[in-house]
Formats: C-alpha cells, sequence, structure tokens
C-alpha cells in the first residue's frame, strides 16, 4: 500500500556496516548475561541443598 522500502533495504551504505556492528554487540551482550543467570541459578540450587543438608 505504501511506496516506502523494506526496513531491511538501508538508505545510506555507512549504516549497514553499523547495523552488524549493533546486532553483534547485541548478540555477545546476550550470551553474556544468559551466562551470568546460568551462574547465578547453579550458585542459588547449590545454596539451597547446602541449606537442605543442614535442616537435617
Amino acid at each position: 500500500m505504501n511506496d516506502e522500502p523494506d526496513k531491511g533495504e538501508r538508505k545510506h551504505p555507512g549504516q549497514a556496516s553499523r547495523q552488524d556492528r549493533l546486532r553483534l554487540a547485541l548478540r555477545e551482550n546476550l550470551k553474556r548475561r544468559k551466562a551470568q543467570a546460568r551462574g547465578r541459578s547453579e550458585t542459588t540450587r547449590a545454596d539451597d541443598t547446602s541449606d537442605q543438608d543442614r535442616s537435617k
């Protein structure tokens, strides 16, 4: 209906490399945050297990 280009198309060629850098940075950030969350959940599980051992 509208004649605007798709969002995937870029008007400026320099923005392509910027978009790629931003995409990569977001992906790396997500990986790091997931690893941190896994580390926290493992620590929490270990703490819960040791708490249960103490209550016996």
